[in-house]
């Protein structure tokens, strides 16, 4: 009965990501907006446009191979995964042991190869662009990710999730490796989802495109396929950094459905503080 309830509940963590990814986006749209004095577009705008995207017609280059075409599919699945291996709600869940940070960069490592690669496959100049400009910062970012893993795991003796985030309820004192750690690991996620000042996800200028100039050539489903893994990696960057540093409220194994149910209005609560502090952030700070 024990693995059932966790095999259950290793499915809802998955479910559950997929279906908040476009819920965080409208959240940040919505706060950026009326800290920016403006009404702003609806909480649910983003499920609406996926909806609309995927009724849309494709249209493909006529030079377009099959990694076109498929580039999409892979990258949500290699960043879907790396979502759902990050603890949110519970520790201890029945995948908890492949929950690696070695592992989930990796397989974000593996979905920006394929970016860059559909990037560069139509031959485009803003393709070509955006996929060098993505791999300049890859090349910073992925060393940088790699070091706080190995100093997390230093501390905590594993570079598991679970085990690091018992190891901070445990021993959750400050220390001045902690607060390095984090702060670095803010600077990676704000590179990895091309924010505020690395990149300007809500324009298009040249100058400041990175994400969008790999994606400019994608239209209908694979579009949408496209927006919702990058809504997946912006909540992956929150969730890691809600596991490792702000652990509290996460259902140990084993715990009744009351305590994982305890465990995900936590995790929502977390979510719409770090959404907050990002969106303000952005605002606060130049384009």
């Amino acid at each position: 009965m024990v693995l059932i309830l966790e095999l259950i509940a290793q499915g809802a963590q998955m479910i559950l990501v997929l279906l908040l990814a476009p819920l965080l986006l409208g959240y940040t749209r919505k706060v950026k907006a009326r800290l920016l004095r403006r009404r702003g577009p609806p909480l649910l705008q983003p499920y609406r446009d996926l909806l609309r995207l995927i009724r849309k017609e494709v249209v493909l280059a006529q030079n377009a191979s099959w990694l076109f075409r498929s580039g999409p599919y892979m990258i949500l699945s290699a960043t879907w995964v790396a979502a759902s291996l990050v603890p949110t709600f519970a520790t201890g869940l029945v995948f908890s042991w492949v929950g690696d940070l070695i592992a989930i960069t990796a397989l974000l490592g593996s979905a920006r190869f394929f970016l860059a690669l559909v990037g560069m496959d139509v031959g485009t100049s803003f393709g070509g662009i955006g996929s060098s400009r993505e791999m300049m910062f890859a090349s910073l970012a992925e060393p940088a990710m790699i070091m706080i893993a190995f100093t997390l795991a230093l501390l905590a003796g594993s570079t598991q999730l679970s085990y690091i985030a018992e190891f901070m309820l445990a021993n959750g004192s400050l220390r001045v490796s902690l607060g390095l750690v984090l702060v670095a690991f803010i600077i990676v996620a704000l590179a990895e989802n091309a924010r505020i000042p690395v990149d300007n996800p809500a324009t298009h200028l040249e100058l400041t495109m990175v994400h969008e100039a790999m994606v400019l050539e994608y239209s209908g489903r694979h579009l949408a396929v496209i927006e919702l893994a990058a809504g997946l990696k912006l909540l992956l960057y929150i969730s890691l950094i809600s596991c490792i540093f702000v652990p509290w409220g996460l259902a140990p194994a084993g715990s009744p459905l009351a305590g994982y149910a305890v465990g995900m209005v936590t995790y929502l609560g977390k979510l719409a503080v770090g959404g907050f502090l990002l969106v303000l952030f952005e605002t606060s700070i130049a384009k």
